[in-house]
């Protein structure tokens, strides 16, 4: 018990210490960029800081994990914390980016072993999605603590659910440590068509769903969107002094190419690029924060995609001078800003080369690509959406855990 008191007290300090820093870096993005505040009125308590209502829950039983870099308490990283209060882990399993969230996205990643911790690091990112029966053989309990920007086709959710699907198969106990949606103040986007799911785009929700992961995952299991309609066994461990109307600066940038809040906020709009010949700024600093291509030699700004470890290997362009619209600077709206996607279509010499076939994944249907070949305009666009955007915001309520 005196080493669990002790452990407490250093997680403490540390978590101070972070929430000061945390709140510098809100206050420094309040006065640039921000459209809206980011300062919460109090210290965000994320579901991972509560150790006091998660250990007990974990007495006597095998553990696993399913974190990544940004699975922190303070600055100690979640699967230390929790090594050292004497719990029984098992093993790691790992999503997109890896558990030190270093790869690149799409980057097959290898099982392996947590040099630090001594424990079996298991990828849920290639051909491995789901823990499987074996792999859950010696688990009683698995852990979910990661950091999500609230986007349809961000691919932690995807994990969310497979995770959610082995444990309901398995009969283990899944609890999610909340923490807040960085872009949970609003809603927007098309609702995903059943023929669209993929990895990108598991479930019918808008693309800004506006739930945090844990709302989210209540969600899958109410509206029965697992294999076979079965259930997990679910706990979330809930946010303290968030609401869906607070912003929120994230102290770790949640994968390497969203560097800083105002790539998590212009995401939901990029995003739909990784679709099209566009670049979104890979190989550079400022990725989703500058769009642009070789062919489009009248744009205003100029970018040139080099290789860069942790973040592109092998970037769109690499090496070729992209022209296009610098956004480092500009005010986002809580809303998908179709002026990007409309003039850059409109700009492009080769209309038919501008889309392939991952855009309509990643948007979920395939009429947005149409009405923009169409030529609809950004209004007529969004009018579309809004029948379904109602019928969804009807359902959430029944899942949210936050005002």
């Amino acid at each position: 018990m005196k080493k669990i008191i002790f452990i407490l007290l250093i997680i403490q300090q540390s978590t101070i210490q972070c929430s000061s820093k945390n709140a510098l870096q809100q206050k420094e993005v309040s006065k640039t960029t921000s459209s809206f505040s980011l300062q919460a009125p109090k210290e965000v308590i994320t579901g991972a800081q509560q150790l006091d209502v998660l250990l007990p829950k974990l007495k006597n039983k095998r553990i696993a994990l399913v974190v990544n870099h940004t699975s922190t308490i303070g600055t100690v990283h979640v699967a230390d914390t929790l090594q050292k209060t004497g719990i029984d882990l098992k093993k790691i399993f790992a999503p997109e980016h890896g558990f030190r969230g270093k790869a690149d996205a799409g980057e097959h990643l290898k099982d392996d072993t947590d040099t630090k911790t001594g424990l079996p690091l298991v990828s849920l990112y290639g051909n491995n999605k789901k823990p499987t029966a074996e792999q859950l053989a010696d688990v009683d309990i698995i852990i979910f603590d990661i950091q999500d920007v609230g986007v349809r086709f961000y691919t932690y959710i995807s994990t969310l659910h497979y995770v959610m699907e082995a444990c309901a198969e398995n009969n283990k106990k899944l609890i999610l440590l909340d923490r807040p949606n960085p872009n949970g103040r609003y809603i927007d986007g098309p609702i995903l068509q059943p023929e669209f799911k993929s990895f990108v785009g598991m479930h019918p929700i808008p693309l800004v769903h506006g739930l945090t992961i844990g709302e989210l995952a209540q969600m899958i299991n109410g509206e029965a969107w697992l294999a076979g309609n079965k259930k997990c066994n679910l706990e979330v461990i809930g946010l303290k002094n968030w609401t869906h109307r607070d912003g929120y600066s994230l102290p770790i940038k949640p994968s390497p190419n969203l560097p800083n809040d105002q790539s998590i906020r212009l995401y939901p709009s990029l995003g739909l690029f990784e679709g099209t010949v566009i670049s979104v700024g890979r190989g550079t600093e400022t990725p989703f924060q500058v769009i642009g291509n070789p062919e489009l030699k009248d744009q205003p700004y100029s970018f040139t995609p080099v290789s860069i470890e942790g973040m592109a290997k092998n970037p769109p362009f690499e090496n070729k001078p992209c022209h296009g619209i610098d956004l480092r600077n500009v005010v986002v709206q809580p809303d998908i800003n179709l002026d990007y996607l409309i003039s850059m279509y409109s700009a492009y010499p080769d209309k038919e080369k501008f889309f392939n076939n991952f855009f309509d994944k990643l948007a979920g249907n395939s009429t947005l690509k149409q009405q923009v070949k169409d030529g609809l305009t950004k209004e007529q666009i969004r009018k579309s959406w809004q029948a379904d955007l109602e019928t969804y915001k009807l359902m959430r309520k029944k899942y949210l855990l936050y005002e």
